[in-house]
C-alpha cells in the first residue's frame, strides 16, 4: 500500500465530523491520494499479469476535440501558438542566423490548455461541498479528507484572474510562472506523482444496454457485470463504455449526443453502496461526466453531481471523463475478456483541479 503524499503536513484531522460513510482519515490525516492508496506493487503486479497478447490502446481523444458541440460552456479547446525568439516567431527558426553554418532548424510553442475539455482527469478539488466539519453548527467549503476552502485550497478572488486576459500575467517575465490559485492538498499533481497504473476492468455499457441513452442504476450495473463477467476487487480501476466518445469523435449533433450512451444514477443507493464497498480505485467512462447531468428528481439541499460528491468529495475516488474506449472494448470483447494493464497519470501541474491525459491500455 502506497503511503500518502507530504506537505502543508498535520498530524491529526483538520475536522471534528466528517461526512457519512467517507473515507477522510482513513489513510491518515494528511492524505491526498484517497483510493489511489489501494494501487500499490502489488496491484501492478496484477495488472500486468492481464498482459496476454501484448496490443496497446490509447485512450485518449485528440486533445482540440470536441470540435463544434459545446459540452461545457466554460471549457475551450486548446490555444496553440509559437513562441518568440528575439523578437521573432519562433517556428521554422533558422539557427544559422544565431550561429553561422548551423544547419538545424527549430520550432517551439506554448499551449494555453482548459484541463478538462477533452480526456482528462478530475482532481478532487474538482468538486468539494459546504459541510459542517467543525462541528460549530455553520457549514464551510471542504474538500476531500477536510481540507479547506481559502485555508488549505487557495481560490483566485476576481474574474480578471481568469480567461486569456490574464495570459500576460500567467506568463509575466517578472516571476517565470505565476499563480492565482492553488488547489494544493487536492490538486492534481500528487496524483501524478504517485503515478497511475495498474489493473483496470472495463464494463461495456453499450454492448449491454445499447447505444441509446439510459440512466442507469446500480442493480442494472451489477447485473451487466455479472452478464459479461466483468469482476470488481479493491484496488481496481472501473472503465465504462458507452460509444459515446465514439459519436462524438464521428461529428455527431448536440441534439443526437444528447441521446447517446449508458449514464449512472448517481442517486441510487445500490449503486452509492456498491462504489463505496468494492474498493475501486478510481472510475472513468467515455462520457462527459460519468453520471447523469443534471440528476433525476434533483432536490434543494443536494448536490447537482452527487457520483462527483461522492467520489471526488467524501471517498476519495478520482474520476476520468471523455476517455477513448471503444478500440479497447471491442478488442476485449473479441477476445472474451474484461481486464487490462492501465497505464493513465495526469500531468504533474501543482494547483490544478483536473488535467488532460493520454491513457495506455495493454491487453
Amino acid at each position: 500500500m502506497s503511503t500518502s503524499q507530504s506537505g502543508h503536513g498535520r498530524f491529526a484531522p483538520a475536522w471534528r465530523e466528517r461526512p457519512e460513510g467517507s473515507t477522510w482519515g482513513d489513510f491518515g490525516p494528511n492524505d491526498r491520494l484517497g483510493r489511489l492508496n489501494l494501487i500499490g506493487p502489488e496491484q501492478v503486479l496484477k495488472g500486468v499479469s492481464e498482459v496476454q497478447d501484448g496490443h496497446t490502446f490509447s485512450l485518449s481523444l485528440p486533445l482540440d476535440q470536441p470540435r463544434g458541440v459545446t459540452l461545457s460552456a466554460h471549457r475551450l479547446p486548446p490555444i496553440v501558438r509559437p513562441t518568440l525568439r528575439n523578437g521573432h516567431v519562433n517556428f521554422h527558426c533558422d539557427m544559422g542566423v544565431a550561429f553561422e553554418g548551423a544547419s538545424d532548424v527549430v520550432s517551439d510553442d506554448l499551449v494555453v490548455l482548459h484541463t478538462q475539455f477533452s480526456t482528462q482527469w478530475d482532481a478532487f478539488g474538482h468538486v468539494g461541498a459546504r459541510f459542517d466539519s467543525d462541528g460549530d453548527g455553520v457549514p464551510e467549503i471542504v474538500y476531500y479528507n477536510g481540507w479547506r476552502a481559502d485555508r488549505d485550497v487557495i481560490g483566485p478572488k476576481e474574474p480578471a484572474d481568469a480567461g486569456l486576459a490574464s495570459l500576460s500575467h500567467t506568463f509575466g517575465a517578472e516571476t517565470g510562472t505565476a499563480s492565482t490559485s492553488d488547489a494544493g492538498p487536492v490538486d492534481i499533481s500528487h496524483m501524478a506523482r504517485h503515478g497511475v497504473q495498474g489493473r483496470a476492468v472495463l464494463v461495456d455499457l453499450e454492448d449491454h444496454f445499447g447505444p441509446q441513452r439510459r440512466v442507469i442504476n446500480g442493480r442494472e450495473l451489477l447485473t451487466a457485470m455479472d452478464a459479461i463477467g466483468a469482476h470488481v476487487e479493491s484496488g481496481d480501476i472501473l472503465l465504462l463504455h458507452t460509444g459515446f466518445a465514439r459519436a462524438l469523435a464521428e461529428g455527431r449533433s448536440s441534439h443526437d449526443l444528447a441521446d447517446r450512451g449508458a449514464l449512472l444514477d448517481g442517486n441510487d443507493s445500490v449503486l452509492r453502496s456498491w462504489i463505496r464497498d468494492s474498493g475501486v480505485a478510481a472510475i472513468a467512462a467515455d462520457n462527459h461526466a460519468v453520471e447523469a447531468f443534471p440528476p433525476a428528481n434533483f432536490m434543494s439541499g443536494n448536490p447537482v453531481l452527487p457520483l462527483h460528491e461522492l467520489c471526488l468529495f467524501r471517498l476519495g475516488v478520482h474520476l476520468g471523463e471523455l476517455w477513448w474506449l471503444s478500440d479497447l472494448a471491442l478488442h476485449l470483447r473479441r477476445t472474451g475478456r474484461t481486464r487490462c494493464l492501465l497505464t493513465a497519470p495526469p500531468l504533474n501541474l501543482p494547483g490544478a483541479t483536473g488535467s488532460p491525459v493520454t491513457p495506455v491500455a495493454t491487453t
